[in-house]
């Protein structure tokens, strides 16, 4: 069976004539039928090579230095999440899996931040164990923000909706940078755990350069598939929020992450070894009311969902997969807070 997920190159759509940014809209509006498509763009692999080796000196370290960067009160927005905390909603075992998250800091006396204190905490990084780290991490998550911004700008244009209306939606938004690591499966304890249970994302997009081994799987047409890139390309998944302004019309894309079966669970290999990826969740800003855009409703497609908050659905999603803590005093310690989500069969978690 074809996947269904398309490339198409963003540079295109950037720098290519009226028919090479049409050809781009059109693969894109039809690849996120499945909630993916590969994009073909300008990351750097210096620095995704940078990141993933100071983040692998930091998840090798024993469990109780990184315990010391748990943020508490956070609900996962910042900070170290240990093993067997996060659970997909839905789900009774946790994922086998451990965290780091980070975002770009808004000044203490930002409106945002002081409004929405849960969505914008002091960012925590292990820079005292891992020296240089900080740098590298702010400056992954300033080329991934600025690249999805700009994947939006194609998506908006497949809408209907002007170019740049996404712009002002995601400006000072918290969105959210994620280190995951995946031990190997032999080293979790009994019951079916994996490594991530299905799940859909609550943002408007997820942008996932390459992992450092296979395991990610995505539902196409009621099937699980492989999603394999091809070499440089980054994968896009749709989130629950653009599933709601886009009434469905771009349905969130739901996938998990599973560890390789035994026999190829040979030395070297993502079954013995275990798996790190890096993904970062575009958010909305938390005073954005997610209500469908009227260029996506007609009379044969009428309005499906009713408007809610950005804040409200994410705290929702938050409160679901186990990661909702009481919320810190503005400027005070960290918070922090997991992005994706798995809601019950059909559709959005908010």
């Amino acid at each position: 069976m074809s996947s269904g997920i398309l490339d198409v190159d963003l540079l295109a759509f950037e720098n290519g004539s009226r028919a090479a940014r049409a050809a781009v809209v059109d693969g894109v509006r039809r690849s996120l039928a499945t909630g993916f498509v590969y994009a073909r763009a300008d990351l750097s692999t210096d620095l995704l090579d940078a990141t993933y080796g100071r983040l692998g000196r930091f998840f090798a370290l024993e469990p109780a230095i990184k315990q010391r960067f748990v943020a508490s009160g956070a609900s996962g927005q910042t900070g170290y999440t240990g093993l067997l905390v996060e659970t997909a909603a839905g789900h009774s075992h946790a994922d086998w899996k451990e965290m780091l998250n980070w975002a770009a800091p808004l000044p203490a006396a930002h409106p945002l931040r002081r409004r929405f204190p849960l969505h914008y905490p002091e960012p925590l990084l292990p820079e005292a164990v891992v020296p240089g780290l900080s740098v590298v991490l702010q400056e992954f998550h300033a080329a991934i923000a600025t690249l999805q911004r700009r994947f939006l700008r194609v998506i908006a244009v497949g809408l209907g909706a002007a170019e740049g209306f996404f712009d002002a939606v995601v400006e000072d938004a918290p969105t959210l940078t994620r280190a995951i690591r995946y031990p190997p499966m032999a080293e979790a304890p009994s019951g079916p755990h994996l490594w991530a249970a299905p799940h859909a994302d609550i943002n408007l997009i997820t942008a996932l350069p390459r992992a450092t081994g296979p395991g990610l799987q995505v539902l196409v047409e009621g099937e699980w598939v492989d999603a394999l890139p091809p070499e440089g390309q980054v994968i896009i998944n749709s989130g629950l929020m653009l599933e709601r302004l886009s009434n469905g019309h771009i349905p969130a894309g739901w996938h998990r992450v599973i560890a390789p079966p035994a026999p190829a669970a040979e030395a070297g290999s993502a079954a013995a070894s275990g798996r790190l990826s890096v993904v970062q969740f575009c958010h909305a800003r938390p005073s954005t009311v997610l209500q469908p855009l009227p260029c996506c409703c007609a009379p044969d497609t009428p309005q499906r969902y009713a408007a809610i908050s950005a804040a409200d659905a994410l705290e929702d999603v938050l409160y679901r997969i186990n990661l909702l803590e009481a919320a810190p005093a503005p400027g005070g310690p960290p918070a922090d807070a997991a992005a994706s989500a798995a809601p019950p069969p059909a559709a959005c978690a908010g």
